[in-house]
């Protein structure tokens, strides 16, 4: 059992304790039920014989954090605890956005929630809102404070407004926590630079370069052409500062226990600003090691089951979600294994799905997609996905090199075709996308570009084509229908609802055209959400297209995620299958058809959703027609049957 289901249990054994909203012993009924397994992780990274002192601390911290937290947010946990795995519901749908680039602050993020509902998402993921470095700051993931507001944003008192506003409307708001690193602005990173020993150690800084030529011998790059090697030297301190990502970004030293304990507080000081899903951002590069790469380790597991367990005492209505980019089988890791399974992240990104979504595109073809899916180990049912199309950041194709080999391509040349047909290599591709940290020693690349650009929308309208703009449309419902069908929450990138294109406008800005994610970061288009309603663009058929489909889903219970996904084969490369199963007969069968050609599924191959069921598309709303035996499948058309 993990610890979410204990705390259930607790809730539901002691009804009179809720009634009364006696929050403070349904705290100490937490506490007990967590501190065993607190104790173990905390001197699993800290050993017991030099860190008495340290957990100490944390036993005395959590009460204390615990007496900050806001009233309404106390009683909104509870009401969580009851509902349990409330993020697994259907009735989730996701958007993410920058707030400037959506509607300018968070006074025009208020002004937009009527947006939100009428095309209906209730769940946001606002981008990196907190004080940063001015010029180059990763998009704000360069964090100069954990809690205060970056002033073009507005204050914090429209962030509690926002919030506030959010409650009313029952919209969920999900919130990064870069909990890898700080700015090198960071107030204890000021305070190394001047020379305090004690912030220098919540560091990795390093007085040569002889312990950071250890690391570098397997230390991967992240950013090999703008930020290439692990280790940058600061002539105030005459020392070298491990930064993993950017020069401007310090990774901080969790071997110290004392900056667990700092970054636990500021944890709780952005939560309780009203987050409901915090994002770990680069958990799986947490804990160091030297002759290791320093990622997916077994500390920095252990490290996050620990934020996990502190955050479910003190706010247990709040989850956490893994942004962990790597391999498949080490995603899975993220919700926990072992001794802590279940009791890790709660939510993770669905990014091999993604990547394979992609792959499919290009090639037309299922076969990657199921090989890849079918090899993947079953999540754990307290668990869920985010599954998502695009996202403010690239497009990694982090296939296993077996599986591509196993199905008869050639690994290395078949990513080589990936990059070439997003990124304006093939003359003859619809896809306008830009090369990412492509290394030449070794041919690896990532994508940029906006979905409706990869997806052939922009290259489309500027050859004036009406046919291939509505192949394009018709892709991206597709793509969008898989997501909001599959088990998990679906998240839209702002935007791609009315298929915004590229943006270049990047290119002219200093602080940014170095980094061509910024491409598929667009400002939303007003002025085209504006004519929705009277116009027949694109723009509109998209945006009805998107408001049916989340209709449909909400109305369908079978997608709330119960670890109830069921791939089915269709006998034909070009078409994904794959059914929501339910034991009271009520699933619902999805299929799509990645190609740009009319394709056919077998009667037989559709099995209880055959002619005899008189099954009909909830999409449409109508039933479909099987002739000889065959069902029909228009380029690039999805379907959601249910039985009639």
């Amino acid at each position: 059992m993990n610890q979410t289901s204990l705390h259930h249990y607790i809730v539901s054994a002691y009804p009179t304790l809720v009634k009364e909203k006696n929050f403070d012993r349904l705290f100490d009924l937490r506490l007990s039920a967590n501190l065993t397994l607190i104790k173990d992780l905390f001197f699993k990274l800290y050993p017991e014989q030099r860190h008495k002192e340290s957990f100490h601390e944390l036993l005395e911290t959590l009460p204390k954090l615990y007496k900050k937290r806001p009233m309404p947010l106390r009683a909104q946990d509870i009401e969580r605890i009851e509902k349990a795995s409330w993020y697994q519901s259907e009735n989730i749908v996701g958007m993410q956005l920058y707030v400037d680039h959506f509607n300018h602050d968070l006074k025009g993020l208020i002004d937009k929630i009527g947006y939100f509902e009428k095309l209906g998402v209730n769940f946001l993921h606002i981008m990196p809102i907190t004080t940063r470095p001015k010029g180059e700051n990763d998009g704000g993931y360069a964090v100069n404070s954990y809690h205060e507001v970056e002033k073009r944003f507005g204050t914090k008192k429209d962030l509690l407004t926002l919030t506030e506003k959010l409650r009313e409307h029952k919209i969920y708001l999900m919130l990064d926590f870069v909990a890898n690193h700080t700015s090198n602005e960071f107030s204890w990173a000021k305070k190394a630079v001047q020379g305090d020993k004690k912030y220098q150690d919540y560091y990795y800084i390093f007085p040569d370069r002889s312990i950071p030529d250890q690391f570098e011998k397997t230390l991967p790059e992240i950013f090999p052409m703008t930020a290439p090697g692990n280790f940058t030297y600061n002539a105030t301190m005459g020392k070298w500062v491990m930064t993993v990502f950017n020069e401007y970004q310090w990774d901080l030293n969790y071997s110290n226990p004392e900056v667990f304990l700092d970054m636990l507080s500021n944890l709780m000081k952005l939560v309780n600003l009203g987050v409901d899903v915090v994002r770990l951002d680069a958990l799986a590069f947490l804990w160091k090691k030297m002759a290791t790469q320093s990622q997916n380790l077994p500390e920095a597991h252990a490290l996050i089951a620990l934020f996990r367990m502190c955050l479910q005492v003190i706010a247990p209505g709040v989850v956490f979600l893994a942004e962990a980019i790597v391999a498949p089988t080490e995603i899975i890791k993220y919700f926990g294994t072992g001794s802590i399974e279940g009791n890790e992240c709660e939510i993770a990104y669905n990014a091999t799905l993604m990547a394979l979504l992609w792959d499919a595109v290009a090639t037309k073809k299922t076969i990657l997609l199921y090989k890849n899916l079918r090899s993947l180990p079953i999540k754990p049912n307290a668990g869920t996905w985010i599954n998502y199309i695009r996202c403010h950041d690239d497009i990694g194709l982090g296939f296993e090199d077996h599986h591509i080999n196993e199905i008869g391509w050639d690994a290395k040349e078949h990513r080589k075709f990936l990059l070439d047909y997003y990124c304006q290599r093939f003359s003859w591709s619809p896809a306008k996308g830009m090369m990412f940290m492509y290394n030449p020693k070794t041919g690896d690349g990532r994508i940029t570009g906006s979905c409706a650009s990869l997806l052939g929308l922009e290259k489309a309208l500027e050859e004036n084509d009406s046919t291939k703009i509505q192949q394009a449309v018709d892709k991206i419902i597709m793509m969008y229908g898989i997501i909001l069908s599959y088990g998990g929450i679906p998240l839209i990138y702002a935007g791609d609802e009315i298929g915004t294109l590229n943006d270049y406008s990047f290119l002219s800005d200093k602080d940014k055209r170095t980094d061509n994610r910024w491409v598929n970061r667009p400002y939303q288009d007003w002025e085209a959400i504006a004519n929705l309603d009277t116009g027949k663009t694109y723009h509109s058929k998209l945006f009805f297209a998107f408001q049916n489909l989340i209709k449909k889903r909400k109305e369908t219970p079978v997608f709330a995620d119960g670890n109830n996904l069921e791939l089915h084969d269709s006998h034909n490369p070009h078409v994904l299958m794959y059914e929501r199963t339910s034991v009271k007969n009520e699933g619902v069968l999805i299929l799509c058809n990645f190609d740009e050609a009319p394709q056919w599924v077998d009667e037989n191959q559709l099995g209880s959703y055959g002619k005899a069921s008189k099954a009909k598309d909830l999409i449409v709303g109508k039933g479909i027609k099987i002739n000889e035996g065959t069902l029909l499948l228009h380029p690039y058309q999805i379907l959601w049957l249910k039985k009639g």
